[in-house]
């Protein structure tokens, strides 16, 4: 779909004043697409290391309880998503039409079709790759796609679509003033469900592996010691998760006064202090908490939300800071490319690594994958780790490659 960025449709009978809505046309806020480019950068970076067996310490997901840096690049895309679902709602003053609940439903269902496309591609893949030769090239065709009974249905893209679609759906329906008690909920529920359940353990007692068991089937799930990452229940925090962006969302871009015209600085000055105190006051919390609710990405645990949440305040403050309000934008534009067109992005690299872990080629009396190939080649220059991290940073250079044309050319592609 290409579209020019910034253009919202003139609507009549507007519930926003026209001060609010020009200020939302002509002064966008561009740390948030650089926001969202470091993080999808982030993402495909710690999804692609040269070998995952010699990867950096600080490019590892915890092993169970606590955080490292790779641990916030997937929640702080969630917390701008966040961000963004009030914006694009709000050109349509959040009411529940025909044609907005059309919108929600179609890109919640479309996303996660991508998803489970890509799982399937990469099964598909995996399988042509250890076909028998012996068999036909109809029968090996028919093997190779027929991998829908190990499928996984829970994955990144999933998450991301169905936490969207409940809360923009919601935020049509309900209020927006109760929403932070309805994030209260959800991260009270989960709490119980864990403390009752056995959630902190890390095999199949916990709750949220019986759960994904019984209603997945091990088959069907993402098995690191028995728990999805992604599965059924930790999906309950993840909404009060986007749901808490979504009140940032709001926080920052409800109409300012009128009263007191101010400059354009000045109002980027409300938001960045409005951003610090609720990501100081919100960190605080969740380390706190944290005592009795270890942070724990793997189970989404209600502190992890909001430390996460805590720390994407805080950075975005810092960008709108240096880029909306000093004009240190040049450094950002890299990162600007994965932010305008984030989920292609996101999709576009899962399938070129598919690719380059699928595609082989005779090397030294071997078979081996362009991953493998890049990667033994780096050692004797950078070493096992700094080779693994040298071809992440390679990898995402070469899906910016792909980006930068639809960047240049202003074609956003929209899931």
């Amino acid at each position: 779909m290409r579209h020019k960025r910034g253009n919202i449709p003139e609507r009549k009978h507007n519930s926003l004043p026209t001060h609010t809505i020009q200020m939302a046309e002509k002064n966008r806020i561009q740390a948030l697409d650089i926001m969202r480019g470091i993080t999808i950068a982030g993402m495909i970076m710690v999804n692609n290391p040269g070998s995952w067996s010699t990867i950096y310490a600080p490019l590892r997901h915890a092993s169970w309880c606590g955080l490292t840096p790779t641990d916030l690049v997937f929640p702080f895309f969630m917390f701008i998503m966040g961000i963004t679902t009030f914006l694009s709602l709000q050109r349509y003053d959040f009411k529940p039409t025909a044609t907005v609940l059309k919108k929600i439903i179609t890109r919640t269902l479309g996303i996660i079709l991508v998803g489970i496309f890509i799982s399937w591609f990469a099964h598909f893949c995996y399988y042509w790759n250890n076909a028998d030769d012996s068999l036909g090239f109809g029968r090996q065709l028919l093997e190779a796609s027929n991998v829908f009974p190990t499928l996984r249905y829970s994955g990144v893209l999933h998450r991301l679509a169905v936490c969207y679609g409940i809360v923009a759906i919601t935020a049509t329906l309900v209020n927006h003033k109760r929403f932070p008690w309805i994030i209260l909920a959800l991260f009270a529920t989960y709490f119980v469900i864990l403390e009752a359940g056995n959630g902190y353990a890390y095999d199949e007692t916990n709750i949220l592996s019986i759960v994904d068991r019984a209603i997945l089937t091990p088959a069907h799930m993402y098995n690191d010691n028995s728990i999805d990452p992604e599965g059924i229940l930790s999906t309950i925090p993840s909404i009060g998760h986007v749901m808490t962006g979504f009140c940032v969302g709001r926080m920052m871009f409800r109409k300012d006064s009128v009263n007191e015209p101010r400059s354009n600085t000045q109002i980027l000055y409300s938001k960045i202090t409005r951003l610090l105190l609720f990501g100081a006051c919100i960190l605080m919390i969740g380390f706190l908490f944290s005592y009795a609710c270890p942070i724990n990405k793997k189970i989404w645990s209600p502190s992890f939300a909001m430390v996460t949440c805590g720390f994407g305040s805080l950075l975005l403050a810092v960008l709108i800071w240096l880029i909306d309000i000093k004009g240190k934008k040049s450094w950002g534009r890299f990162f600007e490319v994965f932010g305008v067109n984030p989920l292609f992005m996101y999709v576009m690299s899962d399938i070129v690594a598919i690719l380059f872990g699928s595609v082989l080629f005779y090397s030294d009396g071997n078979d081996i994958n362009i991953i493998r190939y890049t990667y033994i080649n780096l050692i004797p220059l950078f070493g096992e780790n700094g080779a693994s991290c040298i071809y992440a940073l390679l990898f995402v250079c070469l899906n910016w490659c792909i980006g930068y044309p639809l960047y240049k050319r202003k074609i956003y592609i929209k899931l």
